[in-house]
């Protein structure tokens, strides 16, 4: 769709956005229309052109490093002469003196409290509501449907075998994080909970015991007129925890926003969350329903004095990377405008609804604002610098924009330390991406050789000194009890019984918070928080090595490139499937983010980081001849068959097989293979942004 826009201080502003500022998002914030836009312009003037500068540094980077492989092609790579190269470049810097990081006025949430993280697209109201609304959830729902027990409830009203499995289940967990003086919680017949350490018990509302453990709360649903609590000694009717402490509202990777009109929906959803009135109206099970944003929890405490709890997760943003552009706002010279740059100003300017107003959100007077994707502490500083302008245009404290860095690329790993330094006095958080990172792993080093099987990777030397590498700096500089160290996405929403046993590792490596796909992950992943205490567990980390750079820079070349017929093409088929998979929703609808059937029909969340490793591992194994051409493109035309299978009862589904050279989402997913090497970073949005909008354009 062509755009329509208005003149502002020198800046092109699509219409959609401008009416949204001047009509919705500033009044209330003290800020004139003229005001607001002279500050933009004059943001905008100074920090363009150091992104673009900053871009041009990566390209050179790379493009020297193309050509050291090139020059050693075939010859195993010797760390002591690759590091020397890539501190020569600039790549690799010097580590900074010993420091602590020292944000101020930062929720206990993200300071103090460990516990899981929801991550949300920002497009959807209804997911959004049901994010932020997750900061409670039943422990007794997320067992009885899911996988988490085994076996299923039988079909036809309540299973009462099911329901017995649950409770003992859930006094289990209780006999762990707040065991009674005598006996177990399954003989427990009511009344007011002897603890074994009385101190635990905190609170009442009505019948309900509210329980405090590790930070996190539990509450026990007392009431017989419920069936369960009917048939319970106790009267317990549910087990409510503190499941979602925080969560990223996201406007990166797990969206599709092209244009004015797709960034204009996502900042109204911001500004719905920020203002508290956000609402969502659909129909379920044929009735009409209206979602709100939660109250927050009332409670008297053993002393009769009443108290609240939020009933809300405390919200992070995440904006876009340096990367992108966006057609919502034109420079002078008629470029697009950086979206990271826009990003940071309207979402900022929306949280002041919430930092000057009620403070439902931040109640210590803060904006937490994701920034992923950065390459290095140049860029790191680059944030700083702009976080401190949007400050001074909103008239805003120093450091009230905090910061999370996402260390999800190679120079970011390599250089932790040092990012951390350029923003030491606003971040509160830093988080690995398994996905991202793998993606540049494999472009940074695209020709260095042959990679390992896409499967293989988790179990590369680099990957675990990147996760130890990552808590161990955090730690180190000083952000236990200032901020979040954080752990990746579970990206299997339907097998929790897998990741109740293995995302325990997150807590037990030392990570405050770790990444859910969904309000019942959330809850099921904060019996973690019980049963590890992470603030002991980072003391006894502190005491650990540093792991190397010789180990995290170990490119995962393979040891062999001789795979038999059927192997190559397992792999090939395997991230030919995922990408169209992905790619068909996102090109086609503007699905950014979904679950959808892997090869093997396993539903998995897949997002543009899970695109830019399987794009990018075909795009290695074509350059090195491992496959050919003709036998990617038989595959992505068998794996359009294969999508199209998956999708058949869908009927807003367009079929790619036979006729996907014509479609637009087959162009994206091939265009992603064939011109892997040319895309900056090994970065998907490009392309995709391109076919959508086209797309969009078509109608």
């Amino acid at each position: 769709m062509t755009e329509t826009y208005v003149d502002r201080s020198g800046l092109e502003v699509a219409e959609p956005l401008a009416r949204f500022v001047e009509e919705r998002a500033l009044p209330g914030t003290g800020l004139t229309p003229d005001r607001f836009w002279r500050g933009v312009a004059g943001i905008h003037a100074r920090f363009a052109p150091e992104n673009a500068a900053l871009l041009a540094v990566r390209g050179a980077l790379q493009a020297r490093i193309d050509a050291w492989h090139d020059a050693r092609a075939g010859r195993p790579i010797d760390q002591r002469g690759y590091q020397a190269f890539l501190r020569d470049i600039g790549y690799l810097v010097a580590e900074p003196a010993p420091f602590a990081v020292a944000p101020r006025n930062v929720d206990a949430e993200v300071a103090t409290v460990a516990g899981p993280q929801l991550v949300v697209p920002m497009l959807d109201a209804r997911f959004l509501l049901n994010a932020a609304n997750a900061r409670w959830g039943s422990l007794y729902d997320a067992l009885y449907g899911t996988d988490a027990i085994s076996g299923a409830a039988r079909p036809g009203g309540h299973d009462p075998q099911r329901g017995a499995a649950v409770i003992a289940w859930a006094r289990a967990f209780l006999d762990r994080a707040a065991p009674l003086a005598e006996g177990s919680w399954t003989e427990w017949a009511g009344g007011r909970p002897a603890l074994a350490d009385p101190a635990r018990l905190v609170g009442q509302a009505g019948d309900n015991w509210l329980i405090r453990h590790n930070g996190l709360h539990i509450e026990l649903v007392i009431d017989r007129s419920r069936p369960v609590g009917r048939d319970d000694p106790a009267g317990i009717a549910d087990v409510i925890l503190e499941s979602a402490i925080t969560t990223i509202a996201d406007l990166e990777d797990s969206v599709a926003a092209v244009d004015a009109q797709d960034k204009v929906a996502g900042y109204a959803n911001w500004l719905g969350l920020m203002q508290g009135t956000l609402e969502a109206s659909f129909e379920k099970g044929g009735r009409p329903m209206t979602r709100r944003l939660a109250a927050d929890r009332r409670y008297t405490d053993p002393n009769g004095k009443e108290f609240t709890l939020p009933g809300r997760s405390l919200m992070f943003v995440r904006n876009v990377g340096h990367l992108m552009t966006t057609p919502a706002v034109l420079l002078p010279d008629g470029g697009e405008a950086p979206e990271g740059i826009l990003d940071v100003i309207v979402t900022s300017l929306i949280a002041l609804h919430d930092i000057n107003g009620s403070r439902q959100n931040s109640r210590a007077g803060s904006i937490y604002i994701v920034k992923p994707k950065m390459h290095g502490p140049g860029e790191a500083a680059f944030a700083n610098a702009l976080f401190d302008a949007v400050e001074d245009l909103l008239g805003l404290a120093r450091h009230t924009i905090k910061i999370g860095v996402m260390d999800e690329e190679r120079r970011t790993s390599a250089n932790l330390a040092a990012c951390i330094h350029a923003v030491r006095d606003r971040i509160v958080f830093v988080n690995t991406g398994f996905l991202d990172r793998t993606g540049d792993e494999m472009h940074t080093s695209m020709r260095a050789g042959p990679m390992v099987r896409k499967g293989d990777m988790k179990a590369s030397e680099w990957i675990a000194a990147y996760e130890d590498r990552n808590v161990q700096i955090g730690l180190a500089c000083g952000l236990s009890g200032r901020g979040q160290i954080g752990k990746g996405m579970w990206a299997a929403p339907d097998r929790m019984a897998d990741m109740l046993a293995q995302k325990i590792g997150h807590p037990r490596a030392g990570a405050s918070t770790a990444w859910v796909p969904s309000p019942t992950a959330a809850t099921l992943h904060a019996t973690h928080y019980h049963d590890v205490d992470v603030s002991a567990r980072q003391d006894e980390r502190r005491a650990e090595p540093v792991a190397s750079l010789d180990r995290l820079l170990t490119v995962p070349l393979a040891d062999r490139s001789d795979w038999s017929p059927d192997e190559v093409r397992d792999e090939l088929e395997n991230n030919a499937q995922g990408m169209l998979g992905y790619v068909v929703r996102w090109i086609d609808r503007g699905v950014g983010c979904s679950k959808v059937p892997d090869i093997h029909d396993v539903a998995l969340m897949e997002d543009r980081a899970t695109l830019r490793i399987s794009s990018q591992h075909i795009a290695n194994w074509l350059l090195h001849g491992v496959v050919s051409a003709d036998g990617v493109d038989a595959a992505l035309a068998r794996m359009a068959g294969r999508v199209d299978a998956q999708n058949a009862g869908d009927p807003r589904y367009r079929p790619m097989a036979g006729h996907g050279e014509a479609g637009l989402a087959f162009q994206a997913a091939r265009a992603l293979v064939f011109e892997a090497l040319e895309q900056p970073g090994g970065y998907t949005e490009p392309l995709l942004h391109r076919f959508r909008a086209r797309m969009k354009e078509a109608g």
